[in-house]
């Protein structure tokens, strides 16, 4: 494993490009009303970009498998859809939707990634406790994250809110190091395994992490479609997904995808 330790410039570079993904986020979630189609959020997302001067970095993506490249700026994943989800003309928003929108973008050679679940319009009280507790993960993860510190003590109190809320943390995909590509090393769960414990990461000044815990309302299982890209919930209950690109500093850590 080779994680590469960002100097305070670099850090800078890659908090411009956050701010690209957090203007991006802001405005997609002003416009995720009822009757708007995810490709319609996706054509915005793709105009900021380009205004603001950056690359994105999903489009084009290849396939893990024998599928299409990404075909979009933004992975819009739509209730039961965990992440990955391809926008679409014909899947428009309804009232009580639950919508996750991952993005990220490159900007003078670094990234920066970051990923939020919106409600559209009022949604019931399960999947608000949903995002509620899965944003509470993320946050957890940034107050915990400094110089010093295990990652498995760091994942083992994201997994425990999200276990202790009744929900389950999905463990096919992970966070990751990112800096000038999207993925670098290390892998960063949202849970403790027999393998993070025997690779445990040790959190340094200059660590780039971003951190991106997925919780289902029902089983932790998921399935890929037939596009080969959008994973779904195996049982089809609901799923939410927050993320920030964080820096371990010298104070603790800073988020870099606000604005």
């Amino acid at each position: 494993m080779a994680i590469t330790l960002r100097s305070r410039r670099e850090i800078e570079l890659m908090k411009k490009a956050g701010k690209v993904v957090a203007e991006v986020l802001l405005k997609l979630k002003d416009s995720a009303v009822p009757d708007v189609s995810t490709a319609e959020l996706d054509r915005l997302a793709e105009d900021i970009t380009r205004q603001m001067g950056a690359i994105a970095l999903f489009k084009g993506v290849k396939n893990p498998g024998k599928g299409q490249d990404f075909p979009a700026v933004i992975c819009a994943s739509l209730n039961q859809q965990v992440v990955h989800g391809i926008p679409s003309e014909t899947v428009r928003l309804q009232e009580g939707d639950i919508l996750s929108v991952d993005f990220g973008v490159k900007l003078n050679g670094y990234c920066a990634d970051a990923a939020v679940t919106l409600a559209v319009g009022k949604i019931d009280d399960d999947k608000q406790r949903l995002l509620d507790v899965t944003k509470e993960m993320l946050d957890i993860a940034i107050q915990r994250s400094r110089a010093g510190v295990k990652w498995s003590d760091v994942a083992g109190r994201m997994q425990r809110c999200a276990e202790s809320a009744g929900f389950s943390v999905v463990t096919d995909f992970v966070g990751h190091g990112i800096g000038t590509q999207m993925h670098e090393d290390p892998k960063v769960p949202n849970f403790v395994s027999d393998e993070l414990l025997k690779n445990d990461i040790l959190l340094q000044t200059g660590m780039v992490l971003a951190i991106e815990p997925m919780v289902n309302m029902g089983t932790g299982r998921v399935i890929t479609l037939n596009d080969g890209w959008t994973v779904v919930t195996k049982d089809r209950k609901p799923s939410a997904h927050f993320e920030h690109t964080i820096a371990v500093t010298e104070n603790g850590c800073e988020v870099l995808t606000i604005k």
